[in-house]
């Protein structure tokens, strides 16, 4: 080779591995543009999900001021007549199932207008005081006045209403006893003594009337053992905490055979409905305070409820335990351990409108078109039970009424969402609230078919308020034992609000009759309750 050719043939190799070196420099520019992309993209998703995050906290401090500062009613009007109609963008109704529900609808909205009356604005006016309270006259006279000059006439009277402080008294039951005065008779006794009375705590000198003050002013008042030990010792009466939490222990005992009949009664009528709420407990191992469960059930046609705790636990067993012989009708929310009922023998699970209508109010911000729109259709459902009501109807009456206005209302709104749902964000909050009431749409619209059965679980709500209550004064329960009185004193307040019997009342007449049942194995429980001392002390 030539020194010509071995110069071009270094040239060559020289240009060869400077291309060679460029195209690496430009395969690692690409691979390096290609993951600035995949970079970018991945950037891109997680700003989204940071959106979609900041989106729902806005969403939920919007709720919970809503919830704190907003109008407590759940009744939902539509800001925009034009909004209230039956008609929405993608509801595909078949022609006969529109009239109906369009019929439905004017009728409906017809009876508002005519028979519903507009209600008066309250004026503040000051209601007189009870006839019931006794008078006592203070008689002022002017000064330095010449009757003989001056002829009374009829006197200006001001009525102001005092409080003495609560009266403790001592009871001294003094029991006579006779010696027969003829010893040479022959008779079994020389000495008669008068019985003895039942005391609630036996060698307690606690009565009646102070264990029922103690029990209402924790679990009505929402006063702590502390909290009264201090209002008695302002008093001059001194009670130690031990003391008083035994009485109470004993009280909680004195009710637990009656506690169990309340249940028995209530699981043995044929349309229950149930509900949990929280209650702190003070954990002994772990040293603070762990969320328990308080389960509640309520008989709707019996006007009976209980309260149940089973080591605070919300668990399917306890359910399963709680309701293992019970064949009726049974009214919850969504909550997944009831959904183990759709497929029981003898069980018809139905579910709460409430809870459906309060998600469409949380999605109201987000989506207001739709929110507003299946707020409509509920509020129509209400409309009816309201008109049911004021008129009175039995409940065969309010079953074909529903028949014929609620239920092509309710055909209409499972169409709409099944039309409307691939429309929305799944994990939006309107989104939410059409998966949630779709899901359980079979056990919400089974009410209608019987006049007894309620639209929603309200009842069994207000039965657990004092609860909610009691938790933001006395904080806590010490234990499990103390959870269980707990549920006990609740059932029987629970009863004596649904009979409208005073708490304190039936307390009373409860400590001092309890011990004749001891006695006798035949009398039944049952009649110690709220419902029946009612009836006892109307006859």
């Amino acid at each position: 080779m030539t020194d010509g050719e071995d110069a071009f043939l270094q040239q060559i190799l020289e240009e060869r591995d400077r291309l060679f070196r460029e195209t690496s420099k430009l395969k690692s520019q690409l691979a390096s543009y290609e993951n600035f992309g995949s970079e970018r993209a991945s950037y891109e998703q997680q700003l989204n999900q940071k959106d979609e995050t900041i989106k729902r906290l806005k969403q939920q401090v919007e709720m919970l001021l809503r919830k704190i500062w907003g109008k407590s009613s759940e009744r939902y009007i539509n800001e925009d007549p034009r909004q209230r109609r039956l008609d929405f963008e993608g509801l595909d109704l078949l022609p006969e199932e529109k009239e109906l529900a369009t019929s439905a609808k004017e009728e409906i909205e017809q009876y508002k207008t005519i028979c519903v009356p507009v209600k008066a604005k309250n004026h503040p006016v000051r209601k007189p005081l009870p006839e019931s309270l006794p008078r006592e006259e203070c008689h002022i006279y002017p000064d330095h006045l010449d009757l003989e000059k001056w002829a009374e006439l009829e006197p200006e009277i001001t009525e102001v209403l005092e409080r003495e402080q609560a009266r403790w008294y001592v009871r001294r039951i003094i029991r006579h006893k006779y010696a027969l005065k003829d010893k040479s008779l022959d008779v079994e006794k020389q000495i008669i003594t008068a019985p003895m009375p039942l005391l609630p705590i036996a060698k307690s000198y606690a009565g009646a009337t102070l264990l029922a003050d103690i029990s209402i002013d924790k679990y009505v008042n929402h006063l702590p053992f502390y909290r009264q030990i201090q209002m008695f010792e302002q008093q001059g009466i001194t009670i130690s905490p031990a003391t008083i939490n035994g009485w109470f222990q004993d009280v909680a005992d004195l009710m637990r055979p009656t506690y169990y009949r309340l249940m028995e009664m209530v699981l043995s009528s044929d349309y229950i409905q149930s509900d949990e709420t929280t209650i702190p407990i003070i954990d002994n191992e772990k040293h603070k305070t762990v969320k328990g469960y308080i389960w509640m059930v309520r008989a709707v046609m019996r006007d009976l409820v209980f309260f149940h705790y089973d080591h605070g636990s919300r668990a399917q067993k306890v359910a399963l335990h709680l309701f293992k012989d019970y064949q009726g009708v049974i009214q919850t929310d969504a909550y997944a351990v009831y959904d183990i009922y759709e497929n029981k023998k003898g069980v018809l699970p139905i579910g709460c409108w409430a809870h459906c209508r309060r998600r469409y109010e949380e999605a109201l911000k987000e989506d207001k078109a739709r929110a507003s729109y299946a707020l409509e259709q509920i509020g129509l459902l209400y409309d009816v039970e309201r008109r049911a009501d004021r008129e009175k109807l039995t409940f065969e009456e309010r079953a074909d009424l529903r028949s014929r206005l609620s239920y092509p209302i309710m055909v209409a709104f499972e169409k709409w969402m099944v039309n409307e749902y691939p429309k929305v964000l799944p994990k939006g909050r309107i989104g939410q609230a059409i998966k949630y009431t779709y899901g359980i749409y079979h056990k919400l619209t089974r009410y209608h078919l019987d006049g007894r059965l309620k639209m929603d679980n309200n009842m069994a709500e207000n039965a657990v308020r004092p609860i909610a209550l009691g938790r933001k004064n006395w904080l806590f329960c010490g234990n499990h034992d103390a959870a269980e009185n707990a549920a006990i004193m609740y059932s029987m307040l629970g009863c004596c609000k649904t009979s409208g019997v005073n708490f304190r009342d039936w307390l009373v007449f409860f400590l001092n009759n309890i011990h004749k049942y001891d006695q006798d194995y035949g009398k039944d429980l049952a009649e110690l309750l709220p419902h029946n001392f009612k009836l006892q002390n109307q006859n």
